[in-house]
């Protein structure tokens, strides 16, 4: 086998590998599919974190995401929402309802996962397990990829590198 040959191996083997970690986590709990969690880092001494991600609802009923737990604390269902001019945020009374055959997006400035009583900073580039539960498809298993402090989104944009959109 030639150099030449060997290196074209070893950059097919380099792009296929790749690939596979910048595919978007996904996870599932009975109709409803969780698409890559993710979160902030934090500063020091804080001790709120949030989580962001898509829920898609395959299923023939409605469902509702009630909260969870991780290794960061708490997790709580929350929603901001812009009242008289000012922002306003606070908990989802009865959790969040995914209706049949449609999608939920958790993300920046709308409905996202407050993690509460959060023991040590999330650090860029950290894996958050958590425990998310829903009224009928129960409890799932989780891992929320921590991306920058001011992340928008959950992946870098091409030729960006603070995440921002």
């Amino acid at each position: 086998m030639t150099t030449l040959s060997k290196i074209a191996i070893a950059a097919l083997w380099l792009a296929t590998t790749s690939l596979g970690a910048a595919k978007a986590q996904e996870f599932s709990a009975g109709n409803l599919m969780i698409d890559h969690p993710w979160s902030r880092a934090t500063p020091a001494g804080a001790k709120i974190a949030v989580g962001y991600m898509v829920i898609m609802n395959h299923g023939a009923d409605p469902d509702r995401l009630v909260g969870g737990s991780s290794s960061a604390g708490p997790v709580e269902v929350h929603e901001m929402a812009m009242k008289n001019g000012v922002m306003t945020m606070r908990p989802v009374s009865g959790g969040l309802t995914i209706e049949p055959g449609k999608s939920v997006t958790l993300a920046p400035g709308g409905n996202h996962l407050m993690f509460t009583d959060v023991k040590a900073p999330l650090k860029q580039g950290d894996k958050l397990k958590a425990t998310l539960e829903f009224a009928k498809a129960g409890k799932v298993e989780v891992t929320f990829d921590v991306q920058s402090i001011g992340a928008q989104s959950p992946m870098p944009m091409p030729g960006h590198s603070d995440h921002k959109m």
